[in-house]
């Protein structure tokens, strides 16, 4: 009997559709889409398939989480879903940077759900890797609540806020402007918001 390892979160069916819908018409043409932090694996499994102009490498810090991501990409049996890479986003090296990967170019990264449950550190990394893999004219786009102004955008935003520094004080929400000062310090503009379910976002940049 086949142990099935795929993973499941509940946000994922309430947000993908309005994640697809923010990417269909923003990616590139070609190229590969980076996904830093795949999760459970599932929005590779459903975004991919809908997004057949691009390939999809999945990564993982968790090695708990990478089992299902695998799961999930041998269950759609999607042919540009690439194998899960375990990646740190605040490493100064990514896996995509290795001579012998053959996927490149990056011409577009996603991240869902990362930046407020890791340090401020995890957030540099990703910028920075950005820089050093995006394509010019790449996009990048990040997922999840946001203050804008040092304000949240909704009070239950304050409480998951709190949530967050319980489980340890270097998370949070992190405010719009500081993510965007991160991005230009590594030659990416802000291009616009995507209001997405249960007061998240798409923010959307792009390297110039």
């Amino acid at each position: 009997m086949t142990i099935d390892k795929r993973q499941y979160a509940s946000a994922t069916t309430r947000n993908r559709d309005a994640i697809y819908n923010c990417l269909k018409d923003r990616l590139p043409k070609g190229g590969t889409l980076l996904e830093v932090a795949s999760g459970t694996g599932e929005h590779a499994a459903y975004l991919a398939p809908l997004l057949q102009d691009i390939i999809w490498q999945p990564t993982i810090f968790d090695e708990n989480q990478l089992a299902s991501v695998e799961a999930w990409r041998a269950h759609v049996i999607a042919k540009n879903i690439l194998p899960p890479l375990r990646l740190d986003a605040a490493s100064l090296h990514w896996p995509i940077e290795e001579k012998n990967y053959i996927h490149s170019p990056i011409s577009a990264i996603f991240n869902a759900n990362m930046v407020h449950i890791s340090p401020w550190s995890v957030c540099e990394g990703l910028f920075a890797g950005a820089r050093r893999t995006l394509t010019t004219g790449g996009k990048i786009f990040l997922y999840g609540p946001f203050k804008i102004n040092g304000e949240q955008t909704a009070p239950s935003n304050v409480e998951f806020e709190q949530w967050l520094k319980n489980q340890n004080t270097a998370f949070g929400v992190r405010d719009l402007t500081d993510i965007i000062a991160e991005a230009e310090k590594n030659g990416l503009s802000h291009l616009e918001s995507c209001p997405m379910p249960a007061n998240n976002f798409i923010q959307v940049f792009v390297k110039s």
